[in-house]
């Protein structure tokens, strides 16, 4: 059997969105509606949140989040679960981002089945239908794959290019999660970011810059990742037309 580590990378001095992390959703933190919604998944052997903020680790230890603190000198989430890897053997690493409120247990699910059908699997993640309206917003990332469901792009503008305005074209946006095999987490921590990667800002293209494959998972089910205070009120709004309710520890 494999063992899989789950673990949300947090911080406190997010740019858009200050102290995000922390920031109640129907009344409690965020990082505490990602932890309890994750650890709904049964394939998670363990779970925990790694961050360099004091802060967000006590409010870990009050909510009984396991919690690992990290440099502050990671430059993103992965960096973050690249420390937490080297106290944390495992066969798979799952990276959920803390601003990410509306995972569930399906979203888990996906993300691990490539690696049980195929061994060469080395990096998943997600990607869900999007209307060509959203495509263009450069907040959105945007995936194309090729047809065995392998990431051959991912940006910030709209892809593929409609060239005849055919409105033929259909657009994927990648949500926020990956897992990870740890030669590929190994490889991530060695190789620098490319022009690509410099340029969008994504650090997934450091994966497609250096040939390592990122198989991409379709889900029908959307989320919200949180970067500004009109996603925090969205996501407040779903929960309580849904009657969303905090997980049980």
């Amino acid at each position: 059997m494999s063992r899989v580590v789950g673990v949300i990378p947090a911080r406190l001095d997010s740019t858009r969105l200050p102290r995000k992390a922390l920031r109640p959703i129907l009344g409690q933190p965020m990082i505490v509606w990602v932890y309890r919604r994750a650890r709904r998944s049964p394939l998670l052997n363990h779970l925990l949140a790694a961050t360099d903020s004091e802060e967000i680790a006590a409010c870990c230890q009050q909510f009984d989040i396991p919690v690992q603190m990290t440099s502050s000198k990671h430059r993103s989430g992965t960096d973050r679960l690249i420390e937490v890897a080297q106290h944390e053997p495992a066969d798979i690493y799952v990276n959920i981002q803390g601003d990410e409120p509306m995972v569930n247990e399906n979203h888990i699910e996906l993300l691990l089945t490539p690696f049980h059908k195929d061994y060469s699997t080395a990096v998943t993640t997600l990607k869900v239908a999007i209307a060509p309206a959203e495509a263009q917003n450069p907040h959105t990332v945007k995936v194309v794959t090729d047809a065995a469901g392998r990431a051959l792009y991912f940006s910030r503008c709209p892809i593929p290019y409609d060239r005849d305005g055919s409105a033929q074209a259909s657009y994927f946006k990648h949500l926020g999660f990956y897992a990870y095999r740890p030669a590929a987490l190994e490889a991530f921590s060695r190789l620098r970011p490319g022009p690509l990667e410099t340029s969008e800002k994504l650090e997934q293209l450091r994966f497609l810059e250096n040939g390592i494959a990122i198989t991409v998972a379709q889900t029908c089910e959307d989320t919200i990742g949180v970067d500004t205070a009109e996603d925090l009120q969205k996501v407040e709004e779903l929960f309580l037309r849904h009657h969303e309710a905090l997980p049980e520890p």
